[in-house]
């Protein structure tokens, strides 16, 4: 028998016995619960982040199994990148999954529980960062390991990146590729994105794998007055024209926009959702009226995810003004978190919202590329204007879509607008395919809670996330 014969008996094996869970993942009953459990208790809430925790948790797991584990540390005390690697046979480039260890901050007031606890109740698992985005790591961490458990032979290494600063630092993982770009260099890559959506009777709606993200550009608008005695309030008041400019964007639509990917999910959802809403998703996608199309907008809009995803969004994040309760200030400042589309002109759409403002003493600008930030965004801008969605076309993606059908039968897999951002920015300017997925099952109202209080993943949903994964990571590098 050829060594190949043997080989691809081996393969064949491997992926039998791993597909019929003759071989535990951990031996436990909810194991990828359990680990995440383990992640939402490491309090990694940037500022300060403190990311290089989780990568010590996860190192004392993959160095045990035969994991190749490297662990970055950044010039911040405390913030470190972790990269674990299983070795495949070579033939084939890489495959990385990326899973950011950093949650944003939290209310402690509005949560019912402790959000550092990892508390399971009511068969979720509760606490900061359960979908955002340690759920995921948990999941990409179980699928990894369990390809090295059960001794699933490879063609080619599978690379596990838990990242630092992805929800807001200097130090993300376009400073990683800058110095460590050997440890990242992959065919294709898989982040967070695209959804798993549950429908009103429990069941899986639909799959969403997202192939491009929109981007995050802060926009400053600017009102000055004169600054004086708070006893002899003036006409220009810059606080009452900052009101007034902000007010017009509340009112202020952008119009909808459909990209590729965009139309492909719409045309998903016409196919899956309830007659009514249903009927406006045609309207939507077929209609020229811009009557019908309005009022299909107007109904689709309901769902804000959905909103967000017809167009360009504007959101106002941030307010500065004043700093004595007897004086009025000479100007007034407002932080707009804008979300765009790929392919928007960025002048074009700066210029809409003054028009939406239309008040000359009113200043909308970017910030000032004099400025670290500026900087950055200029470069960010210059990079993502080049960058083209990542194409279906690709052994990563058709294995995500077939594990997704095996998991969930009859349920379509389509591409998306990821409405957020991400850092796959990092691998996108390198020409790097990048997919992404929240990959558990999650009900539109989990999702409300992402970013906000309360925030909960299922315990099935992240069984059914990491045997999805595991799947399409045995088609990928071992088939």
């Amino acid at each position: 028998m050829s060594s190949s014969t043997i080989f691809k008996a081996a393969v064949g094996a491997a992926i039998c016995l791993s597909l019929a869970h003759d071989v535990p993942a951990q031996g436990k009953e909810n194991p990828t619960a359990d680990l995440l459990i383990e992640l939402i208790r490491v309090d990694t809430s940037n500022p300060p982040g403190n990311e290089g925790n989780v990568a010590e948790l996860l190192a004392a797991k993959f160095r045990p199994l035969g994991f190749e584990v490297e662990i970055i540390p950044t010039p911040e005390p405390a913030k470190a990148h972790f990269i674990a690697r299983i070795k495949g046979d070579g033939s084939k480039k890489p495959v990385l999954l990326a899973a950011h260890a950093d949650v944003v901050g939290v209310e402690r007031e509005k949560w019912s529980d402790d959000p550092f606890a990892g508390q399971v109740r009511d068969s979720y698992v509760y606490g900061r960062g359960a979908i955002d985005f340690k759920g995921g790591l948990a999941v990409f961490a179980e699928a990894v390991m369990r390809l090295m458990k059960n001794h699933v032979p490879l063609h080619r290494d599978v690379i596990l990146l838990s990242e630092a600063d992805e929800e807001g630092g200097r130090y993300n993982t376009s400073w990683l590729a800058e110095s460590h770009w050997n440890l990242m260099d992959c065919e294709f890559a898989l982040n967070e994105g695209g959804w798993i959506m549950k429908d009103a009777k429990g069941g899986v709606q639909y799959v969403s794998i997202s192939t491009a993200d929109k981007l995050s550009i802060p926009l400053i608008v600017t009102a000055k007055g004169t600054s004086t005695h708070s006893s002899m309030p003036r006409p220009d008041n810059a606080i009452f024209t900052l009101s007034k400019a902000v007010a017009k964007l509340a009112d202020y639509e952008t119009p909808v926009e459909l990209i590729p990917s965009t139309r492909e999910f719409f045309e998903t959802l016409a196919k899956t959702s309830e007659p009514s809403l249903s009927a406006y998703f045609q309207r939507l996608l077929s209609s020229k009226d811009p009557n019908v199309i309005h009022e299909a907008d107007r109904e689709i809009s309901k769902n804000v995810l959905l909103h967000a995803l017809l167009r360009n969004t504007i959101a106002p994040v941030f307010l500065k003004a004043g700093f004595r309760g007897n004086v009025i200030p000479g100007s007034a400042e407002a932080t707009l978190n804008l979300r765009i589309i790929p392919g928007t002109n960025l002048e074009k759409l700066i210029a809409d919202i003054r028009g939406a403002i239309g008040d000359p003493q009113v200043e909308v600008s970017l910030p000032s590329g004099d400025s670290r930030e500026g900087a950055r965004l200029a470069g960010l801008v210059r990079q993502a204007a080049s960058l083209q969605p990542s194409s279906k076309d690709t052994d990563l993606y058709r294995a995500l879509e077939g594990s997704a059908h095996a998991i969930w039968p009859g349920r379509p897999v389509t591409t998306y607008l990821f409405q957020a951002g991400t850092d796959a920015i990092a691998w996108r300017s390198r020409g790097v395919p990048v997919y992404g997925i929240y990959p558990f099952p999650i009900t539109a109202e989990d999702l409300t809670r992402m970013h906000g209080n309360n925030e909960r993943v299922p315990v099935e949903s992240l069984e059914q996330g990491t045997e999805m994964i595991y799947r399409a990571l045995v088609r990928v590098a071992s088939e």
